[in-house]
Protein backbone atom coordinates (compact mmCIF):
# COMPACT_ATOMS: atom_id res chain seq x y z
CA UNK A 1 0.00 0.00 0.00
CA UNK A 2 1.53 3.20 -0.60
CA UNK A 3 1.15 4.71 2.87
CA UNK A 4 4.01 6.13 5.17
CA UNK A 5 3.98 6.76 8.53
CA UNK A 6 4.09 10.25 9.74
CA UNK A 7 6.66 11.89 10.79
CA UNK A 8 6.71 15.00 13.41
CA UNK A 9 8.19 17.95 11.81
CA UNK A 10 10.96 19.68 13.52
CA UNK A 11 10.05 22.87 14.96
CA UNK A 12 13.56 24.22 13.37
CA UNK A 13 11.91 22.66 9.93
CA UNK A 14 8.52 24.84 10.39
CA UNK A 15 10.55 27.82 11.07
CA UNK A 16 12.38 27.35 8.16
CA UNK A 17 9.13 27.14 6.30
CA UNK A 18 7.26 29.97 7.69
CA UNK A 19 10.45 32.48 7.52
CA UNK A 20 10.85 31.53 3.26
CA UNK A 21 6.62 31.77 2.75
CA UNK A 22 7.18 35.88 4.45
CA UNK A 23 10.75 35.61 1.92
CA UNK A 24 8.62 34.63 -0.87
CA UNK A 25 5.43 36.32 -0.73
CA UNK A 26 7.37 39.87 -1.05
CA UNK A 27 6.77 40.30 3.43
CA UNK A 28 9.80 40.32 4.27
CA UNK A 29 12.23 41.98 2.05
CA UNK A 30 15.71 42.26 1.08
CA UNK A 31 17.74 44.12 3.60
CA UNK A 32 15.22 43.90 6.37
CA UNK A 33 16.38 43.14 9.72
CA UNK A 34 15.14 40.13 11.46
CA UNK A 35 14.07 40.87 15.70
CA UNK A 36 17.06 39.65 18.19
CA UNK A 37 17.45 36.09 18.79
CA UNK A 38 14.93 36.29 22.02
CA UNK A 39 12.49 38.36 20.74
CA UNK A 40 11.99 36.04 17.58
CA UNK A 41 12.30 32.73 19.83
CA UNK A 42 9.06 34.09 21.96
CA UNK A 43 7.37 34.81 18.63
CA UNK A 44 7.46 31.73 16.95
CA UNK A 45 7.07 29.77 20.11
CA UNK A 46 10.20 28.18 19.52
CA UNK A 47 13.35 27.38 21.86
CA UNK A 48 16.90 29.25 20.36
CA UNK A 49 18.58 26.10 19.68
CA UNK A 50 15.59 25.52 17.27
CA UNK A 51 15.96 28.97 16.12
CA UNK A 52 19.51 28.97 15.52
CA UNK A 53 19.32 25.87 13.74
CA UNK A 54 16.76 27.29 11.22
CA UNK A 55 18.29 30.55 10.83
CA UNK A 56 21.50 28.51 10.18
CA UNK A 57 19.60 26.74 7.68
CA UNK A 58 18.40 29.46 5.55
CA UNK A 59 21.95 31.31 5.61
CA UNK A 60 22.82 28.02 4.13
CA UNK A 61 20.17 28.71 1.39
CA UNK A 62 21.75 32.51 1.07
CA UNK A 63 18.29 33.77 2.28
CA UNK A 64 19.38 35.38 5.38
CA UNK A 65 22.62 36.52 6.00
CA UNK A 66 24.33 38.17 9.03
CA UNK A 67 25.98 40.99 9.25
CA UNK A 68 28.65 41.14 12.48
CA UNK A 69 27.22 43.78 15.26
CA UNK A 70 24.14 44.31 13.52
CA UNK A 71 21.78 41.33 13.26
CA UNK A 72 20.40 39.01 11.48
CA UNK A 73 18.99 40.27 7.59
CA UNK A 74 16.88 39.00 4.72
CA UNK A 75 19.71 38.29 1.71
CA UNK A 76 19.52 40.21 -1.27
CA UNK A 77 17.31 37.16 -3.16
CA UNK A 78 16.72 39.38 -6.16
CA UNK A 79 20.45 40.46 -6.52
CA UNK A 80 21.21 37.51 -9.35
CA UNK A 81 18.05 38.42 -11.38
CA UNK A 82 20.26 39.95 -14.27
CA UNK A 83 24.04 39.77 -15.24
CA UNK A 84 25.87 42.68 -15.46
CA UNK A 85 26.38 42.39 -18.71
CA UNK A 86 22.45 42.93 -19.54
CA UNK A 87 22.25 45.58 -17.29
CA UNK A 88 25.09 47.00 -19.24
CA UNK A 89 22.64 46.63 -22.07
CA UNK A 90 19.81 48.07 -21.05
CA UNK A 91 21.39 51.01 -19.75
CA UNK A 92 23.66 51.88 -23.24
CA UNK A 93 20.41 51.22 -25.46
CA UNK A 94 17.06 53.58 -25.80
CA UNK A 95 15.55 50.12 -26.98
CA UNK A 96 15.40 48.58 -23.83
CA UNK A 97 13.99 51.88 -22.32
CA UNK A 98 10.45 51.58 -24.41
CA UNK A 99 10.48 47.43 -24.74
CA UNK A 100 10.15 47.65 -20.78
CA UNK A 101 7.90 50.12 -21.05
CA UNK A 102 5.54 48.08 -22.60
CA UNK A 103 6.42 45.29 -20.79
CA UNK A 104 5.14 47.27 -17.43
CA UNK A 105 2.04 48.67 -19.29
CA UNK A 106 1.29 44.63 -19.92
CA UNK A 107 2.48 43.13 -17.01
CA UNK A 108 0.75 45.52 -14.08
CA UNK A 109 -2.51 46.08 -16.61
CA UNK A 110 -2.61 42.45 -15.32
CA UNK A 111 -1.87 43.06 -11.99
CA UNK A 112 -4.19 46.10 -11.48
CA UNK A 113 -7.19 43.66 -13.03
CA UNK A 114 -6.18 41.02 -10.34
CA UNK A 115 -5.50 43.17 -7.68
CA UNK A 116 -9.60 44.65 -8.51
CA UNK A 117 -10.56 40.94 -7.96
CA UNK A 118 -8.57 39.21 -5.51
CA UNK A 119 -6.66 41.48 -3.46
CA UNK A 120 -8.47 42.19 -0.24
CA UNK A 121 -9.99 45.04 1.58
CA UNK A 122 -6.39 45.75 3.36
CA UNK A 123 -4.46 45.27 -0.11
CA UNK A 124 -6.24 48.25 -1.17
CA UNK A 125 -6.12 49.95 1.53
CA UNK A 126 -2.72 49.90 1.43
CA UNK A 127 -2.39 51.07 -2.03
CA UNK A 128 -4.83 54.27 -1.10
CA UNK A 129 -2.40 54.95 1.76
CA UNK A 130 0.48 54.95 -0.92
CA UNK A 131 -1.95 57.12 -2.94
CA UNK A 132 -2.69 59.38 0.09
CA UNK A 133 1.37 60.00 0.64
CA UNK A 134 1.37 61.20 -2.94
CA UNK A 135 -1.39 63.68 -2.67
CA UNK A 136 0.77 65.18 -0.20
CA UNK A 137 4.34 64.82 -1.68
CA UNK A 138 2.49 66.65 -4.56
CA UNK A 139 2.50 70.15 -2.29
CA UNK A 140 5.82 69.71 -1.13
CA UNK A 141 7.43 69.91 -5.39
CA UNK A 142 10.18 66.90 -4.46
CA UNK A 143 10.75 65.17 -7.39
CA UNK A 144 12.88 62.40 -4.97
CA UNK A 145 9.60 61.97 -2.67
CA UNK A 146 7.60 62.02 -5.11
CA UNK A 147 9.01 59.43 -7.69
CA UNK A 148 9.73 56.67 -4.60
CA UNK A 149 6.42 57.07 -3.56
CA UNK A 150 5.35 56.08 -7.10
CA UNK A 151 7.24 52.91 -7.39
CA UNK A 152 5.72 52.35 -3.69
CA UNK A 153 2.42 52.52 -5.68
CA UNK A 154 2.95 50.39 -8.49
CA UNK A 155 4.35 47.68 -6.45
CA UNK A 156 1.58 47.95 -4.26
CA UNK A 157 -0.61 46.71 -6.89
CA UNK A 158 1.54 43.99 -7.84
CA UNK A 159 1.51 43.05 -4.35
CA UNK A 160 -1.92 43.26 -4.10
CA UNK A 161 -2.29 40.50 -7.19
CA UNK A 162 -0.78 38.21 -5.07
CA UNK A 163 1.37 36.29 -7.57
CA UNK A 164 4.52 35.53 -6.06
CA UNK A 165 6.24 35.10 -9.54
CA UNK A 166 5.36 38.35 -10.92
CA UNK A 167 5.81 40.02 -7.48
CA UNK A 168 9.36 38.92 -7.61
CA UNK A 169 10.01 39.72 -11.08
CA UNK A 170 8.49 43.48 -11.07
CA UNK A 171 10.66 43.95 -7.69
CA UNK A 172 13.55 43.34 -9.64
CA UNK A 173 12.72 45.64 -12.84
CA UNK A 174 11.66 48.32 -10.05
CA UNK A 175 15.71 47.63 -8.59
CA UNK A 176 16.80 48.52 -11.94
CA UNK A 177 14.49 51.52 -12.39
CA UNK A 178 15.85 53.10 -8.97
CA UNK A 179 18.95 52.40 -10.00
CA UNK A 180 17.99 54.55 -13.09
CA UNK A 181 19.12 51.65 -15.18
CA UNK A 182 15.67 52.38 -18.21
CA UNK A 183 15.40 55.82 -16.78
CA UNK A 184 15.61 58.38 -14.28
CA UNK A 185 11.96 58.77 -12.71
CA UNK A 186 12.68 61.90 -10.79
CA UNK A 187 12.84 63.65 -14.62
CA UNK A 188 9.35 63.03 -15.38
CA UNK A 189 8.40 64.98 -12.08
CA UNK A 190 10.31 67.80 -12.33
CA UNK A 191 7.74 70.15 -14.77
CA UNK A 192 4.63 70.90 -12.45
CA UNK A 193 2.18 70.07 -15.64
CA UNK A 194 3.79 67.02 -15.77
CA UNK A 195 3.67 66.29 -12.02
CA UNK A 196 -0.52 66.78 -12.02
CA UNK A 197 -0.72 65.26 -15.16
CA UNK A 198 1.16 61.89 -12.94
CA UNK A 199 -1.10 62.50 -10.21
CA UNK A 200 -4.22 62.70 -12.00
CA UNK A 201 -3.45 59.53 -13.59
CA UNK A 202 -2.51 58.01 -10.28
CA UNK A 203 -5.58 58.79 -9.04
CA UNK A 204 -7.67 57.56 -11.69
CA UNK A 205 -6.01 53.82 -11.08
CA UNK A 206 -6.71 53.91 -7.38
CA UNK A 207 -10.46 55.08 -7.72
CA UNK A 208 -10.66 52.09 -9.95
CA UNK A 209 -9.31 49.63 -7.81
CA UNK A 210 -11.56 50.75 -4.91
CA UNK A 211 -14.20 50.94 -6.98
CA UNK A 212 -13.41 47.10 -7.88
CA UNK A 213 -13.38 47.63 -11.44
CA UNK A 214 -11.16 45.26 -13.25
CA UNK A 215 -11.71 47.05 -16.73
CA UNK A 216 -11.52 50.15 -15.24
CA UNK A 217 -7.72 49.58 -13.38
CA UNK A 218 -6.60 47.79 -16.29
CA UNK A 219 -6.85 50.48 -18.65
CA UNK A 220 -5.85 53.27 -16.21
CA UNK A 221 -2.35 51.50 -15.97
CA UNK A 222 -2.00 51.12 -19.83
CA UNK A 223 -3.26 54.92 -20.12
CA UNK A 224 -0.49 55.84 -17.49
CA UNK A 225 2.39 53.94 -18.77
CA UNK A 226 1.63 55.11 -22.79
CA UNK A 227 1.60 58.47 -21.24
CA UNK A 228 4.87 58.02 -19.85
CA UNK A 229 5.90 56.07 -22.61
CA UNK A 230 5.01 59.46 -24.92
CA UNK A 231 6.87 61.82 -22.54
CA UNK A 232 10.05 59.98 -22.82
CA UNK A 233 9.55 59.60 -26.40
CA UNK A 234 9.34 63.31 -26.51
CA UNK A 235 11.74 63.97 -24.07
CA UNK A 236 14.55 62.39 -26.05
CA UNK A 237 13.73 64.09 -29.28
CA UNK A 238 13.68 67.39 -27.83
CA UNK A 239 17.51 66.28 -26.14
CA UNK A 240 18.37 65.09 -29.78
CA UNK A 241 17.05 68.29 -31.37
CA UNK A 242 18.71 70.87 -29.10
CA UNK A 243 22.23 68.59 -29.57
CA UNK A 244 21.80 68.91 -33.14
CA UNK A 245 21.21 73.02 -33.00
CA UNK A 246 24.14 73.20 -30.68
CA UNK A 247 26.14 72.23 -33.46
CA UNK A 248 24.87 73.73 -35.93
CA UNK A 249 25.29 77.34 -33.55
CA UNK A 250 28.78 76.04 -32.71
CA UNK A 251 29.84 75.72 -36.55
CA UNK A 252 27.92 79.33 -37.61
CA UNK A 253 30.17 80.79 -35.09
CA UNK A 254 33.45 79.62 -36.48
CA UNK A 255 32.81 80.88 -40.41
Amino acid sequence: MPFQKIQAEKLSGAVVKQIELLILRGILRPGDRLPSERELAEKLGVSRPSLREAIATLQDRNLLEPKAGAGIFVGNVMGAEFSETLVRLFSDHEEAMFDYISFRRDMEGMAARRAATVGSDTDLKVIDTVFRKMEAAHTKRNPAEESQLDAEFHLAIIEASHNVVMLHMMRAMFTLLREGVFYNRQIMFKQRTTRDTLLGQHRAINDALQARDPGAAQAAVSAHLSYVENSLSDQHRTDRNEAIARQRLEQEAAR
